[in-house]
């Protein structure tokens, strides 16, 4: 169990500071139109990101120490997206945009 406590510790941090929504207010969040309407869908009518908030509301309501590996390698996931996104902010107002929306169903809301 030491391997994947290691796991979860390196990526943790990184973690925090990239996952900045609740899990009650990613959920809220993953309801909405705005949500749905952004992001590649593969085919299957949900995108990737929306399906990834609903693993990190998982995580999220998981405790620390009973993470798993899988659940360590999706949290880097998620933090090697957020920190892509955020230097691709475009000029302007961000509040109604796809771009925003997009970060959000990641679980970084980068207005709150």
């Amino acid at each position: 169990m030491a391997q994947t406590d290691d796991v979860v510790a390196e990526i943790w941090d990184d973690w925090q500071a990239a996952v900045t929504m609740t899990p009650a207010a990613l959920e809220r969040w993953l309801e909405t139109e705005e949500s749905r309407s952004v992001g590649d869908t593969g085919g299957d009518g949900e995108s990737t990101g929306h399906r990834s908030g609903r693993r990190i509301v998982e995580i999220l309501r998981t405790n620390k120490t009973d993470l798993t590996a899988d659940d360590a390698a999706h949290m880097r996931k998620v933090v090697g997206y957020v920190h892509r996104h955020l230097a691709q902010r475009p000029d302007g107002d961000v509040t109604d945009t796809p771009w925003r929306w997009s970060l959000m169903n990641w679980g970084h809301d980068p207005l709150g």
